[in-house]
């Protein structure tokens, strides 16, 4: 754990889901992480495990299916390449009328790699998951679970975690 944050819990694993509001339409929905901000309480991000439905295959198109967790509010789903998104899952289903081939992505967040300790740490009191069809047939839908831990951080490291995550 980085110097001036300090655990104050064990593993929680928070799961939330997002769906369209109608297809091929994005939408976020905001996950309330209960963090108490007198206290400088931020949450550890240790893995995050996003899973899509399924996607539609549509004779002669192409359709995707893309989802992300980000620490702030987006108008998009986003892509790791933006400070905000922690994860992304994507799936293709190209099809012309006689062969599909289905794809699939995954930012690998499941499970951080053995050099890092953690994935991120969220200071703002809740994170977003977002959603967004293309030439879907119907409303889709992702789930998540979140492994972290509650912590807390001394003044300067909060607000300077809090401002970071605010501006990105």
């Amino acid at each position: 754990m980085p110097r001036g944050i300090k655990e104050t819990s064990g593993i929680i694993v928070v799961s939330a889901a997002v769906t369209e509001t109608a297809a091929n339409t994005f939408t976020s929905t905001t996950v309330d992480l209960n963090l108490d901000p007198l206290n400088n309480e931020v949450a550890v991000i240790y893995a995050v495990d996003l899973d899509l439905q399924e996607g539609d295959m549509v004779d002669g198109a192409n359709t995707v299916l893309r989802g992300s967790l980000s620490t702030t509010a987006r108008t998009s789903v986003g892509d790791l390449s933006q400070s905000n998104v922690m994860a992304t899952e994507r799936m293709v289903i190209q099809n012309d009328g006689t062969n599909a081939i289905v794809t699939g992505f995954s930012s690998g967040a499941a499970q951080p790699a053995t050099t890092l300790d953690y994935l991120g740490i969220i200071a703002t009191p809740d994170f977003h998951l977002n959603i967004n069809g293309t030439s879907q047939g119907s409303a889709k839908s992702m789930f998540a679970k979140i492994y972290l831990k509650r912590a807390r951080a001394d003044s300067a490291i909060y607000a300077a975690l809090v401002q970071s995550e605010l501006l990105s």
